[in-house]
């Protein structure tokens, strides 16, 4: 079975916490992580008016003044603002470096963030001027933000941040300095309890940490290989003292739930199956969805048979305690690097005239799941399908079935064949056909699920996901779930170490995505990019859109959709915007048919989600984080935070 069930309250939403609908006072705007701002100034009709209001610089730490209004209707506007270049860092799991992640907060008049410069920042969120600033000493601040916490009577209000070394802060939310009260000074060391008594293993965070009432939960950043190293666990704190309140093994220890699922001391020391993505929480429930990732090492399980709970699996566990409530499991024995890191969403599914309480989530895999958020059910079915078993590696036992939803349906190519090679350029055809070809019969391809081989192996979604970490956003008044994914897949080939024990992926012909890497066009049919509308009362696609345009084509060519790393923004405004895909624009969509409204120019590659607040002088602001780099190939780089408004 994929999932468990235990019974739970069945009281209605309730809002996560009593800010004004004009901040965002965490990254998902709410705890359900809807991204939904009832926000309306910024409609349909006048969303061609954008202009920059400012852009800020993290790297130098100085705003710019905004360009001069252009002609009402540009798509391009405020684009006279010049980016400037940030450091290169690692994206994706990344702790920092140059690249940002970050959606910036802002409560009472206040923007927090962090930034890839290792500062975090209090900022006038109108104007971008520098409120204070805290420098990382040690490591920096994870690539995607902070969370806040309104405090009490005991403690400020306070924002939480982790950082690549390990380190859980909480800095005073009006002075930026560390509270005294919380750990050692307004630091804990998060390691001690993690390592596995292994001094030298990595671990820090890389996302915000979330807080139910007084509690503030961590998730982490840990290896992708060698298979032993630090724990993946999740851990609740006491917001006041920082003192450790509860630990969720995500690989269980004999005894536990699930631990009949790893063979003999296959599970000891594993690293791995940790939340390296964003949680959320069902604040009237108290319950807290952890998306966990993949157990190490990615793409060999030799080691390691078994279906490897909480491997790839959406678990809910009480937010006070950590004691677990259910979990689906969405891809068994992963050998794929299929984390589920995107963070769950909640809503309620209407079906006549009910409302069910749902959560969904997206994969790397290339599908959506929408379960019922207090048992675990799937609310439109999940059938366990074969899948390629005959091309796995030697000594690795595949699972024989994979959970496949009934609806919604893949929103990402999950298999290939050599019809589907790309045709967009003779150029582009000629390389990727000789590519293909380069080997007797072919690149190696078993349809959905094929696995990594000593064989050069084409696999789709690739490595990166047909979703990533990609936020996505609900719109309540249409009931639509808006979700970006890419079809793009990985190329490689797996190689067996020196002592024949194990293997391990390698690129081939110096290349581990399957594209034309001096064009980053991929090998497959277009698109390679798209924006979905899902119906979640229906379980339908709504509408579809490609997302993104590749330039260097002619202009009749060019709307191919692109690769894309980050996530959406809903408003009441009746408009989906996004950033996310490597051509470095911005764009705003119609939520209610999929028609893309405004697109601008913008300094770099936006990998990141965007927010929105109402400011002090009443007008509506979109912000959006643009760095570049990162995982895609993206060869734009900059350091800015940009925001827009009407003129």
């Amino acid at each position: 079975m994929a999932f468990c069930s235990a019974s739970l309250g069945i009281a209605l939403l309730a809002a996560s916490a009593a800010y004004a609908q004009t901040d965002w006072p965490t990254f998902g705007h709410d705890l359900a992580g809807t991204r939904y701002s009832t926000l309306k100034q910024i409609d349909t009709k006048n969303v061609t008016k954008l202009v920059r209001a400012w852009t800020y610089h993290m790297n130098a730490g100085a705003p710019q003044a905004a360009a001069a209004a252009p002609a009402a209707g540009s798509s391009e506007a405020g684009d006279a603002v010049a980016g400037g270049r940030g450091g290169r860092g690692r994206g994706g799991r990344g702790g920092g470096g140059g690249n940002s992640e970050v959606s910036p907060l802002v409560i009472n008049g206040v923007m927090y963030l962090t930034t890839g410069a290792r500062r975090v920042l209090a900022l006038e969120p109108e104007t971008a001027k520098e409120l204070w600033a805290f420098d990382v000493k040690d490591g920096a601040p994870a690539t995607r933000g902070l969370e806040y916490w309104a405090g009490d009577s005991q403690s400020p209000p306070a924002v939480f941040f982790g950082t690549s070394t390990g380190k859980l802060y909480a800095l005073n939310a009006r002075t930026g300095k560390p509270v005294p009260g919380f750990g050692n000074e307004g630091m804990v060391d998060m390691k001690p309890g993690a390592l596995n008594g292994l001094a030298n293993s990595s671990f820090g965070l890389s996302s915000p940490p979330i807080v139910y009432r007084n509690v503030v939960i961590t998730g982490a950043h840990v290896q992708e290989g060698p298979s032993i190293g630090a724990a993946g666990d999740t851990r609740g704190w006491d917001a006041h003292t920082g003192k450790l309140l509860w630990t969720f093994h995500s690989v269980p220890r004999p005894g536990e739930t699930g631990s009949e699922t790893w063979k003999g001391d296959d599970w000891k020391n594993r690293s791995g199956t940790n939340v390296w993505g964003l949680f959320t929480i069902d604040a009237e429930r108290g319950i807290v969805y952890m998306p966990f990732g993949e157990p190490t090492t990615d793409y060999w399980g030799g080691d390691r048979p078994g279906a490897n709970l909480f491997g790839t699996s959406l678990v809910a566990v009480d937010a006070l305690t950590g004691k677990l409530k259910w979990y689906f499991q969405a891809v068994h024995h992963d050998t794929w690097d299929y984390d589920l890191c995107a963070p769950p969403i909640l809503f309620d599914v209407t079906q006549k005239g009910k409302k069910i309480p749902a959560v969904a989530q997206l994969t790397k895999s290339g599908y959506v799941y929408i379960l019922n958020r207090v048992t675990g059910e799937p609310i439109y079915g999940v059938e366990e399908r074969k899948v390629p078993v005959d091309d796995a590696l030697p000594g690795d036992q595949a699972w024989p079935t994979q959970p496949i939803p009934l609806k919604p349906p893949a929103l990402a190519r999950t298999s290939f064949t050599r019809a589907d090679l790309a045709t967009v350029t003779p150029e582009l055809n000629k390389f990727c056909t000789e590519l293909f070809d380069s080997i007797p019969g072919g690149l190696h391809v078993a349809g959905s699920f094929t696995h990594y081989s000593t064989t050069p192996s084409v696999i789709f979604p690739s490595s990166i996901g047909g979703g990533n970490w990609n936020p996505p956003s609900f719109d309540p008044a249409l009931g639509y779930l808006f979700v970006n994914t890419m079809d793009f897949g990985s190329l490689n080939t797996m190689v067996k170490s020196a002592d024949g024990t194990r293997y391990s992926r390698s690129g081939y012909n110096g290349n581990n995505r399957f594209w034309e890497p001096e064009t980053n066009m991929p090998c497959n049919q277009p698109p390679w990019g798209r924006l979905f509308a899902i119906n979640v009362n229906t379980g339908d696609i709504a509408w579809q859109t490609t997302l993104g345009i590749t330039e260097s084509l002619p202009p009749d060519k060019q709307k191919t959709g692109r690769p894309n790393i980050g996530g959406s923004l809903a408003t009441a405004g009746g408009l989906v915007f996004i950033g996310a895909t490597d051509d470095s624009r911005f764009r705003a969509f119609d939520s209610k048919t999929g028609k893309e409204l405004w697109v601008t120019k913008i300094d770099a590659g936006a990998h990141s989600a965007p927010m929105t607040f109402r400011g002090k002088d009443g007008k509506q602001y979109i912000v959006i984080t643009a760095t570049g780099g990162g995982f895609l190939g993206d060869r734009s780089h900059a350091d800015t935070v940009i925001a827009y408004a009407l003129p």
